[in-house]
């Protein structure tokens, strides 16, 4: 078992430089997620989610965090290894993957200023766009979490899960939040560098470039 998740993951490392965005994932590639979850040396789950973050530093936009199917079930297989759980197969990954379709989520984390006015997180405008092609691809959908108080990072690379609104104690300000928005994965082109553009009231605040072509 252990030469088998040891070839896995060579094999994972040796083909990252050729891999590409995923819709949907056959066996081999379930496995190979499952493998860099579960690997027990973090220096190698650090290397794997590091193309998968965009670092940014315009405030309010820390970083953006792009989520295929292929790092869901990576991420998937992590959490349950992180829970102590061990046993997490082939059948919870497709579960996993299967729920949320093929879709291509970003997760565009905020921090605001000390002394801004927020009640909530504003109604930012995350599209992807290409430079052959003058529309943009809109999101099918789009959630706004709000964080109040610091950010807590229990990873070296924080992984980009959902969590439920923090509420505020005390009349604590609104610190930041995260933006999680959902692309229908059959509008991109696999192999294709596309830039991240995140508006607000039709101002740009921040763009960055995200290849597929070098994600799973």
């Amino acid at each position: 078992m252990v030469r088998t998740a040891i070839r896995i993951l060579f094999s994972v490392l040796v083909t990252a430089s050729v891999a590409a965005y995923e819709r949907t994932l056959d066996l081999r590639a379930i496995d190979e997620a499952i493998a860099i979850g579960q690997s027990r040396d973090a220096a190698v789950r650090l290397r794997f989610h590091q193309p998968y973050r965009i670092h940014v530093g315009r405030p309010p936009i820390d970083s953006v965090d792009v989520v295929t199917p292929f790092r869901r079930a990576e991420l998937a297989a992590e959490e349950r290894a992180r829970a102590g759980d061990r046993l997490f197969r082939q059948r919870d990954a497709l579960a996993v993957v299967a729920e949320h379709g093929d879709t291509l989520q970003l997760f565009v984390e905020l921090t605001f200023h000390p002394q801004n006015t927020y009640v909530g997180v504003p109604a930012y405008v995350v599209t992807l766009a290409r430079s052959d092609i003058p529309a943009r691809i809109e999101p099918r959908d789009e959630q706004r979490i709000p964080r109040f108080g610091v950010r807590v990072n229990a990873a070296p690379t924080p992984l980009p899960y959902p969590v439920p609104p923090s509420l505020p104690s005390g009349g604590e300000p609104l610190a930041g939040g995260t933006v999680i928005v959902t692309f229908d994965g059959r509008r991109l082109d696999s192999r294709t560098t596309y830039e991240v553009v995140i508006e607000e009231s039709g101002k740009e605040l921040a763009r960055s470039r995200v290849d597929l072509g070098k994600l799973r």
